[in-house]
């Protein structure tokens, strides 16, 4: 059998972004910005980071505000170049490498995650690809690989499907597909059963898959034959469960940090925390919290 190689990435945005209204109801949540980039920036970023070149956008209405990201500005491109702004027309330019390619394709119907996956079926063909939920906003541990370059590397020597999961409190599974199995190594486990948000006397264990998938193209057949789950939707949880009876599927305890930028306090930590260690604002916004908590303690 021919030895897989992971050269594409889908990055499902048909969501609706509802946990973030009003802010969300004329723009994708996933241009929603941490300091000065829109969340999916950095899920492409990542997957760029892991060698991957192929950027699948799984889209649905009003989300052309990612296409024209991630497109030529050539109005802006010409004034910054007037202006002699030459660090911002790199920074615009960046962007969009000249070795990534970039493809869209509409999810007709608000179907489930399972669903958004099989409308990038005639994109991925028969390769390995990753997949990127922008709200999970990823960052590897300082000075290290991206989490999904450390998924890639665990593929390349599996050749197997591989989840991104963190060890989760146990009133949160419903919030998770939740994964067991055996340990292969103190990051690695064997899965034997993976659920879509058990409840928490139903889980298995407490490892939640978090948004960063890596599979085979054999979980295409098993998405389109499942039946709705959880939410009346097609759950992708549910494809790996079924895909689980003809390959083996790993789950990755990745090196890193998750903020879950779907929710507010996540997104909020994520602005926060990415502040403090940016090259331009990180010294005086420190300085700035350090004297806030301060005003704060001498109020009190």
């Amino acid at each position: 059998m021919q030895k897989l190689t992971l050269n594409k990435a889908v990055f499902p945005v048909a969501g609706l972004g509802t946990r973030f209204l009003p802010a969300t109801k004329a723009q994708p949540k996933e241009m929603l910005p941490v300091v000065d980039k829109p969340l999916i920036q950095y899920a492409v970023e990542e997957a760029y980071s892991a060698g991957i070149r192929n950027m699948i956008f799984v889209t649905g209405r009003s989300k052309r505000a990612i296409e024209d990201h991630f497109d030529t500005a050539y109005e802006l491109e010409s004034e910054l170049e007037k202006s002699g702004k030459q660090a911002l027309l790199a920074l615009v330019r960046s962007i969009q490498p000249e070795d990534m390619n970039i493809a869209f394709v509409r999810q007709p119907r608000s179907m489930g995650l399972g669903h958004a996956v099989l409308c990038a079926e005639h994109l991925v063909g028969n390769e390995a690809f990753a997949v990127l939920l922008a709200d999970d906003l990823m960052v590897g541990a300082q000075g290290g690989p991206s989490v999904l370059a450390q998924m890639a590397e665990q593929f390349r020597e599996l050749g197997q499907s591989v989840l991104a999961v963190q060890e989760v409190p146990l009133e949160h599974t419903r919030r998770y597909g939740i994964a067991a199995g055996e340990m292969v190594n103190p990051r690695l486990m064997n899965i034997h059963n993976i659920v879509e948000k058990p409840a928490p006397e139903a889980a298995p264990s407490r490892m939640g898959v978090a948004g960063r998938y890596i599979l085979t193209p054999a979980i295409f057949e098993h998405i389109r034959h499942q039946a709705r789950g959880v939410g009346g939707e097609i759950q992708l949880t549910d494809g790996i469960s079924s895909l689980l009876a003809d390959e083996r599927v790993y789950a990755f305890q990745y090196k890193g940090k998750r903020y879950d930028c779907g929710s507010k306090e996540g997104f909020l930590e994520a602005t926060v925390e990415l502040a403090l260690q940016h090259p331009e604002v990180g010294t005086n916004f420190r300085h700035y919290l350090e004297n806030l908590q301060l005003a704060l303690i001498s109020a009190a």
